[in-house]
């Protein structure tokens, strides 16, 4: 289901599920404006869930954060790759099973929350390997899950997102210390728990008894593909991680239903764009048009002319790349077109 052009986008929903890295919060910072989006949220009752890869924070951390941010959270609401991991693991292995853990103490905790034993070294005979982000993960911790692993441990990752939002720009994630292991193993995790895969957005809906959820999420590899594995509608926000670049080259299972700069798309139709239904090119040279804008395939540079919303001249440039005309680059045709594509992050 999608909302209807005019509409409030969070009125057509009946659960929000946001991400949070890039989303909320970068790192420890809020994101302007997103504070206030929640909190709007719950003063009109509107359910919402918060589903994160990270695997560094317990729930109780999380809402700690949140609240600290001003964000009125309960532990309740929080579901984290590391939750979803050690219960995982719990349904595969007895009791007191021994289990190695690389990654942050929030982690550990986890893991020993459902009963399963924690060790530090393969010669320990671990039965599974589960890999989360943790800043302090180094060479000896790998060394270790790699010998282990090669011993026949079933490797989990929590996720394998390649970066991490931050105010300095995207950092390594749990997905480029996976890489380290891959490399060295020379094979792939025997079960990936986190986004993209469904687990995290089927757990929220199930727990809300949401029939028409929808995921916010600042990333097209993970949030915006798990929401599509899970059947959601997502929104993609411009805060995080991905950016108008990247969308334009998203593969078709990492495609959003909508696209805005930030959490006021929520609730303001004009900071807001469908990217379903989208218009096809037309003619020779392909054309195509809307929301006051035109753009022009004529050679190797798609131009752009016209006036109107930033976030509707990338909606048409959407629909050319994603109907097979290369958009690497756009040129444009008026003074307002040039603003858009700026404002865009796809100028020169």
């Amino acid at each position: 289901m999608s909302a209807v052009q005019g509409e409030r986008l969070v009125d057509a929903y009946d659960l929000v599920i946001f991400d949070l890295d890039g989303v909320i919060y970068l790192i420890d910072r809020p994101i302007p404006g997103a504070v206030e989006a929640v909190a709007r949220l719950h003063g009109e009752g509107k359910p919402l869930a918060y589903a994160t890869n990270n695997a560094s924070r317990r729930p109780t951390e999380v809402a700690e954060l949140l609240v600290g941010l001003g964000v009125n959270a309960q532990p309740g609401e929080v579901l984290t790759s590391a939750v979803a991991s050690a219960a995982a693991l719990a349904e595969r292995f007895p009791a007191g099973a021994p289990v190695l853990v690389v990654g942050a103490e929030a982690l550990r905790a986890e893991v020993r929350a459902v009963g399963l034993t924690l060790v530090e070294r393969a010669d320990q005979s671990p039965v599974a390997v589960v890999q989360g982000y943790g800043p302090q993960v180094g060479w000896t911790e790998l060394a270790e899950a790699s010998v282990a692993i090669r011993a026949g441990a079933f490797w989990v990752a929590t996720n394998t997102d390649r970066t991490l939002p931050s105010p300095r720009g995207p950092l390594p994630g749990n997905g480029s210390l996976v890489a380290v292991l891959r490399t060295a193993l020379d094979r792939e995790p025997d079960l990936v728990v986190g986004k993209p895969e469904s687990a995290l957005f089927g757990t929220a809906a199930r727990q809300h008894e949401a029939r028409r959820p929808l995921t916010v999420g600042d990333r097209l590899d993970t949030d915006i593909e798990g929401a599509g594995r899970a059947g959601m509608d997502s929104l993609l926000v411009l805060t995080g991680v991905s950016r108008a670049a990247d969308l334009l080259l998203a593969s078709p299972s990492s495609r959003p239903t909508y696209v805005a700069h930030d959490l006021r798309g929520l609730f303001d139709a004009d900071a807001v764009v469908g990217l379903h239904d989208l218009p096809a090119p037309q003619g020779d040279p392909a054309v195509v048009a809307g929301g006051g804008w035109q753009v022009t395939v004529d050679g190797a540079v798609p131009t752009l002319t016209g006036a109107g919303r930033p976030l509707d001249a990338l909606r048409l440039l959407c629909a050319l790349a994603w109907s097979g005309h290369p958009v690497s680059s756009v040129r444009p045709g008026s003074d307002a077109a040039g603003g858009a594509l700026r404002e865009l992050g796809l100028s020169g």
